[in-house]
């Protein structure tokens, strides 16, 4: 080994010096755009390798380490405008595990036997795992069971009094249910569920003002509202997850049996928890709840352990300003950082030109990805992206990759705008933008080859014509090879013709000539659905069909008498009448009718059907009937004049239930609704008329 000479260390221990005051100075200004201003720069992901990098060089430079290092406190002030709170207990973050494997999980479980000083022998430690929200933390404080006030984590020491904020979250009970000691802190997580964000931004765009980018930076900044009357506009939701000071009250003897005491108190406290047994109990959550984080109706970004006891989380007590006890083991990262190496144009089945990102290949979500969705031009502007920025990219789940944003400052010189073309990249033909409208559609329809291939999958698909066998691949052949240019063409089709294509066996040709052959005897509302008319989906197909009864009253039907039919409004009734208009529409429906397609005419209230006992009613299926499936029921009770729903709310008429029925039914006896089984649905549905 070669030793280091003194100047050689100098110059190291110089050059550590020099990196930790820039990480330091990074982290704190990352730290002050996420915890005081609420709109971050960079991902966790990023901030994190900040983090991580400037605690490797203080554990090998220990005189490197200052008090006011970020790893040695919690970063936040109380912003101008609130009055600051000192908190009795500090309000301390927990330890990240970043190992986002099974190991990370193991780690933990090894520091804490070791610090408990338990032989290698000695049984498992009991834990309890929980979710990690989110969201903005806060401390309730409660005196004799009243909300007396409400402050933020802030640094820690000292937050912002935002009591009259939080007391229009209407999941925050004003008075705890039987508590009547001096004082009860409660910790927990403000947050905003995903439809409540999505739907706030759906009602941000209809008043034509500005939206949010993701919904913990929404939540923050409706917390921290100076008029209480905006926070109360922004639906945001609670979980309770701690304690801060307590007086007068025997705090129960594990974290878990605190948790279920809370509950017991009205406070919301979240059902995806569970007492574990050592390591391997840790490792079985974190696993199981993987694969279930982007079904939750709230985001999360990983799993917190904390040992059960509170005896043994005294004992082991803190490290700088983190607990021994706790860790927050973190899932791979749904957010990185990449170049944004150009925007290409993707065309939909409906015409519509979606901007594709071309990214510099980046791991994100499980998965290397390298295409990324930018929605529309106005998305695309609003998040200021250009070619060759640096962008967070985001992928959770089976979503598909979308850019967040742009990391500011990074841009390397001046990109003008991107702007969309006035051409089809595919057919040349003329785009245009609908008035009001935000997207730019090529007008080519079915003449467009893009739209040619998917017009042709949407009108095989199960809820249209059911062609089975009919894919992506078998539709890419026939486009790109001119077997087939419109829909009529399907059924001019022979097992010839389809067995000399490429891997296709005259077996497999002879299926799907008999699954054409099958598909001609359909359903107007099917028929109507599977024409790819835009704005209209299976209801809206199915309202058509039997308020009209015909495709030729629908074809001849003036915007006023579309107007009639139930929940079809005027963007509704314009693009039905609208693509009716288009001679080559008409042209497809009376060369698939030459065809041999048929359906019934005599299925719309206009041509006079049966009963309908359901009329104006609306019901919520719920659990597995024992001889109807899903779709079977929902047809029956639509045929009948019914709507099906997906939620149960004081406006639904009849809950239908089947077996393992759950949250759904639950709602229903709360609201006091009628609820059937498949036998009462059956019973109804032979009753006539009301």
């Amino acid at each position: 080994m070669v030793a280091m000479s003194q100047t050689d260390t100098s110059i190291t221990q110089t050059a550590a010096a020099a990196r930790a005051a820039e990480l330091r100075e990074q982290i704190k200004h990352h730290a002050q755009l996420y915890y005081v201003q609420d709109a971050p720069a960079l991902p966790d992901a990023e901030y994190d390798k900040l983090y991580q990098e400037l605690q490797a060089i203080e554990a090998a430079h220990p005189e490197l380490l200052t008090p006011d290092s970020p790893t040695q406190r919690v970063i936040g002030r109380v912003l101008d405008g609130f009055t600051p709170v000192r908190h009795a207990v500090p309000m301390l973050s927990i330890r990240t595990e970043t190992d986002t494997e099974a190991s990370g999980a193991r780690s933990f479980d090894d520091r804490v036997r070791r610090e408990l000083k338990l032989a290698a022998e000695a049984p498992p430690v009991e834990y309890a795992a929980e979710l990690k929200f989110d969201g903005l933390a806060m401390n309730l404080r409660y005196e004799q069971g009243l909300l007396v006030q409400a402050a933020t984590r802030g640094d820690g020491e000292t937050g912002e009094d935002v009591t009259q904020n939080v007391k229009t979250i209407a999941l925050i009970p004003k008075r705890l249910k039987g508590a009547t000691a001096a004082v009860i802190e409660v910790r927990g997580e403000v947050y905003m569920r995903r439809d409540d964000f999505e739907a706030l931004n759906e009602r941000q765009l209809a008043a034509n003002e500005k939206t949010f980018v993701n919904p913990r930076n929404t939540a923050a900044g409706a917390i921290r509202q100076l008029d209480p009357a905006l926070a109360a506009q922004r639906p945001l939701s609670f979980f309770a997850y701690g304690l801060g000071e307590v007086q007068g009250w025997d705090v129960p003897p594990t974290h878990s049996a605190m948790l279920d005491a809370l509950q017991a108190f009205g406070l919301p406290v979240c059902a995806d928890r569970a007492v574990v047994q050592g390591a391997e109990g840790l490792i079985a959550f974190h696993q199981a709840m993987g694969p279930r984080r982007d079904q939750l109706p709230f985001d999360i970004d990983g799993i917190v352990y904390k040992v059960n006891s509170l005896a043994l989380q005294r004992q082991l007590g803190f490290v700088t300003r983190e607990p021994r006890w706790a860790v927050a083991h973190k899932y791979p990262a749904q957010e990185q950082v990449t170049r944004l190496n150009g925007i290409d144009i993707q065309v939909g089945r409906t015409g519509k030109l979606t901007p594709v990102a071309k990214l510099e290949p980046v791991f994100v979500g499980g998965t290397t990805v390298s295409n990324a969705t930018l929605h529309n031009l106005f998305e695309l502007r609003r998040k200021r992206v250009r070619v060759g920025d640096q962008v967070i990219v985001r992928r959770a789940g089976d979503v598909i990759p979308e850019i967040v944003g742009v990391v500011p400052g990074v841009r390397e010189a001046y990109v003008p705008n991107f702007r969309m073309p006035r051409a089809c990249p595919i057919c040349a033909s003329a785009v245009a933008r609908e008035r009001g409208g935000i997207d730019h559609r090529c007008t080519g329809g079915l003449f467009c080859p893009a739209q040619r291939k998917q017009a042709m999958l949407h009108f095989a698909g199960r809820r249209a014509l059911d062609i089975e066998g009919l894919g992506d691949k078998l539709v890419d052949q026939l486009v790109d090879a001119g077997i087939v240019t419109s829909l009529p063409g399907l059924y001019k089709l022979g097992v010839a013709k389809l067995a000399a294509l490429d891997r296709m066996a005259e077996k497999s040709a002879q299926n799907i000539v008999d699954a054409l052959e099958k598909s001609k005897k359909t359903t107007l509302a099917r028929f109507l659905f599977g024409l790819g008319i835009r704005q209209i989906g299976e209801a809206t197909a199915k309202d058509l069909a039997r308020h009209f009864g015909s495709i030729d009253r629908i074809m001849d039907a003036s915007v006023e008498q579309l107007l009639e039919v139930r929940d079809v409004g005027p963007i509704v009734a314009q693009s039905i009448h609208q693509f009716f208009q288009q001679a080559h529409n008409r042209e497809v429906v009376e060369q698939l009718r030459a065809a041999g397609l048929t359906w019934d005419e005599g299925e719309g209230a206009l041509a006079g059907t049966g009963p309908r006992p359901l009329l104006g009613k609306t019901l919520v299926l719920t659990g597995t009937l024992p001889s109807l499936s899903r779709d079977a029921a929902k047809d029956m009770i639509e045929a009948a004049g019914g709507k099906v729903s997906g939620s149960v709310s004081k406006k639904t008429h009849y809950v239908v239930a089947g077996e393992e029925a759950g949250s759904k039914l639950d709602k229903a006896r709360e609201l006091g609704l009628v609820v059937l089984d498949e036998a009462a649905l059956l019973a109804l549905l032979d009753q006539p008329p009301a």
